[in-house]
């Protein structure tokens, strides 16, 4: 029988440092070869929403599993079914929005660990949403940080999110009054927003920030302008591959010169050793990060397991004629 996890199910569950060693320990199994992925397609039928779909399979652990998801007025549904990769055996199906939340998070504190400043004490956020309250606690448990700054458009939103965070984190969350408020002098900058126009101008940014941005995952969308990704020495990824189908940030800034794209390293790398980090205290660095369905399938993994010890979730009878 495969194991049904809700999203209450997940939520009692999922915890950041359950993610964060989840997601780094991916980035080490691509870098080897242990694990492979498909990038994200979508299809788009007349009538309206998208359905997107993304892959990926684990050798060392034994899971391969799926991302899917819908995207509408109506809002997002995700779930990720998962399966064991030796007999195909339907293990799980996972209702995965915070599943999703927390493993975006993670992979921008992977990221933050490998590619920031030791010495980092301040953060600046441009969003104020779901997603951006995993990417701060992602960012504050491999960082200790003292000071964070936060916009978002609606006012009273980014009041709430600030009190929040602050509470959650025990960091001072302060809101500001436009993203550039938010980012100057800040030692990490964040972009987690849907927009389709830059929020973060490399004009703002001060020597030696690292930079998660992580919210334009279509061409035609971006939240870094041209000069803040001239300005990053090091540009690290998810996945090349799948960048160079969505990743605005870069698509946007690289037209005309196709040669840049040569100098983008996978994270993956950098976290196994094999291409350098961060070169100086004074190099800006970023991480664009697109989302990659290895980084599902290793925290569905664990969050099933972590189900069966807990006993929580609910069977379902699927394909119990085959043995």
């Amino acid at each position: 029988m495969a194991l049904l996890l809700s999203e209450s199910d997940v939520r009692a569950l999922l915890t950041m440092p359950v993610a964060l060693d989840a997601v780094e320990k991916s980035f080490l199994r691509l870098a080897d070869g242990t694990a492979s992925l498909h990038p994200r397609h979508r299809l788009h039928p007349r009538d309206g929403a998208y359905l997107h779909y993304m892959a990926a399979a684990d050798s060392v652990s034994g899971y391969m599993g799926m991302k899917l998801y819908t995207s509408a007025r109506g809002g997002l549904r995700f779930v990720v079914p998962l399966f064991r990769t030796g007999t195909g055996e339907l293990v799980a199906l996972i209702e995965a929005d915070f599943l999703g939340q927390m493993r975006t998070g993670a992979a921008s504190g992977v990221a933050t660990k490998f590619l920031a400043r030791n010495d980092v004490r301040t953060v600046g956020i441009v969003g104020t949403g779901l997603q951006a309250r995993t990417q701060l606690e992602g960012v504050a448990a491999v960082r200790k940080l003292e000071r964070i700054r936060a916009f978002g458009r609606n006012p009273e939103r980014r009041a709430q999110f600030c009190r929040e965070m602050s509470d959650k984190l025990g960091v001072p969350v302060e809101p500001a009054a436009s993203a550039e408020e938010a980012v100057r002098g800040a030692d990490i900058v964040i972009a987690a927003t849907s927009s389709t126009a830059a929020v973060v101008r490399g004009k703002w940014l001060s020597p030696g920030t690292h930079i998660n941005a992580i919210g334009a995952n279509f061409p035609q969308k971006r939240e870094l302008d041209d000069e803040a990704v001239a300005r990053a020495s090091l540009i690290a990824v998810d996945s090349v591959e799948q960048s160079r189908q969505e990743a605005g940030d870069l698509i946007q800034a690289f037209v005309g010169d196709e040669l840049r794209w040569s100098a983008v390293r996978e994270l993956s790398n950098i976290v196994a050793g094999r291409v350098r980090g961060r070169a100086s205290d004074e190099e800006i660095t970023l991480f664009k990060s697109n989302g990659i369905a290895i980084w599902d399938v290793a925290v569905a993994a664990r969050v099933f397991e972590l189900a069966q010890e807990k006993q929580l979730g609910t069977r379902i009878p699927l394909w119990e004629h085959c043995g």
